[in-house]
């Protein structure tokens, strides 16, 4: 086996004298071939790579020693969920009344839903306030089909005009009828208090006990709050709040206008807690109504003190672009005499309106008249005049009601 020979100690065992001054002058001799080393070497990096492999596979033991206690626990839970899950759907399986209980969660769920798409039917005859004209000249109605199915509501309706006097048959009041359609719109929104909290509509009254609008001749249309109603604020709260208390059949309410009294409540600046309407139609410090249709603004242009205000109402009533027809179609018409035997001009039309106009979710919903403003008639008797019975046909030999010659405007026939 190859040795390292040192030269110094050599020297020092010959020549000890001089072999201290040659110490520094020495020099190790290797013997040991190249491939000798490598190997060295290579057994070094072995031993190293074993030793790590005896790591990774201990670590390894470890990991799956813990991973299969994990395991081990999950089925353990997986098992005991399944028995509770198993006892349970066997105790609910017994239950007589499982598919009833079932059906009304079922219902119950789609309540959302089914709000969310309900449409109330009883707006027709608040529609139908606005809408057909009473006086002088009148239209009467025979016959209403209202049909709320389709994507866009319809009224299909039998009618006669009559001009309330001569020549009674006069196709101006069925025209102007006609015309009136375009100009016609609705409003909704909520009631919402000093804060701007929305009140809930149970909460507001907004008919008289005739079914009219509370209205005020020189200010408008107004609703009462309930305020002692379950659920509305208690009359101590409003008490505190220093809004104006006023009886209404024997109950506490709290007065709300629904058009806005700009004189009132438009000032220069804001004072706080006092009503504001701001220029461009806010309200603020007062209950009020907050429209969905309809937005305000006052120029002051003229007078700073008292602006000029004015209304932009974007609900229309009644549309014109169903399946590319008019808002109404008069789908014919011919002469005929009412009960009373007087002579009129019979016709059938049908009337295509905003679907919107019937939501549920619309909240205090108010047809409005082509003037602008709602036909403050429109109470349950008002309604009633406008059904009667359906005019017959001319008979033969009644030349009256057969001739245009008793028509006005009867080129329009």
């Amino acid at each position: 086996m190859a040795k390292e020979i040192n030269i110094s100690e050599i020297l020092e065992k010959i020549m000890p004298q001089k072999g201290s001054a040659l110490r520094k002058y020495h020099r190790e001799i290797n013997l040991v071939p190249d491939i000798k080393n490598e190997m060295i070497k290579t057994l070094k990096f072995r031993n190293l790579v074993f030793f790590l492999c005896i790591v990774v596979a201990a670590a390894s033991a470890g990991i799956t020693a813990i991973l299969g206690v994990i395991a081990g626990g999950q089925q353990l839970a997986i098992d005991s969920k399944q028995h509770t899950i198993d006892n349970l759907s066997n105790k609910l399986n017994s239950y007589e009344d499982l598919s009833d209980f079932l059906t009304i969660k079922d219902q119950l769920g789609n309540i959302s839903t089914l709000t969310e798409n309900k449409q109330v039917v009883s707006r027709t005859f608040n529609i139908l306030s606005a809408m057909i004209p009473t006086g002088a000249d009148s239209i009467i109605i025979s016959n209403l089909n209202v049909n709320l199915e389709e994507e866009q509501p319809t009224f299909t309706l039998e009618a006669q005009a009559n001009a309330g006097a001569e020549p009674y048959i006069d196709y101006n009041v069925l025209d102007s009828f006609k015309k009136s359609m375009q100009y016609l719109r609705y409003d909704y929104g909520d009631y919402v208090d000093k804060n701007g909290d929305t009140i809930p509509a149970y909460c507001m009254i907004e008919t008289g006990a005739d079914g009219a609008t509370l209205t005020d001749p020189s200010k408008g249309i107004y609703a009462y709050w309930a305020i002692d109603k379950e659920g509305c604020k208690s009359s101590d709260d409003i008490k505190n709040s220093d809004y104006t208390l006023e009886e209404y059949e024997g109950e506490q309410v709290v007065r709300i206008w629904r058009t806005p009294q700009y004189t009132d409540w438009y000032k220069e600046k804001e004072t706080p807690g006092q009503p504001y309407m701001s220029l461009d139609g806010k309200i603020s410090n007062v209950a009020h109504f907050e429209s969905a249709c309809i937005t305000y603004s006052g120029d002051t242009s003229q007078s700073s003190t008292n602006p000029k205000w004015t209304s932009d109402n974007q609900c229309l009533l009644v549309h014109d672009d169903y399946n590319d027809t008019e808002g109404i179609n008069i789908i014919e018409s011919s002469n005929g005499r009412d009960t009373s035997n007087e002579l009129v001009l019979r016709f059938s039309a049908s009337i295509y309106l905003d679907s919107n106009a019937f939501q549920f979710n619309n909240h205090h919903m108010l047809a409005l008249a082509p003037s602008g403003y709602h036909n403050v008639t429109d109470s349950y008797v008002q309604i009633q005049a406008m059904f009667g019975q359906r005019a017959s046909d001319c008979e033969a030999g009644d030349n009256a009601c057969q001739t245009n010659s008793n028509n006005s405007n009867g080129g329009n026939n």
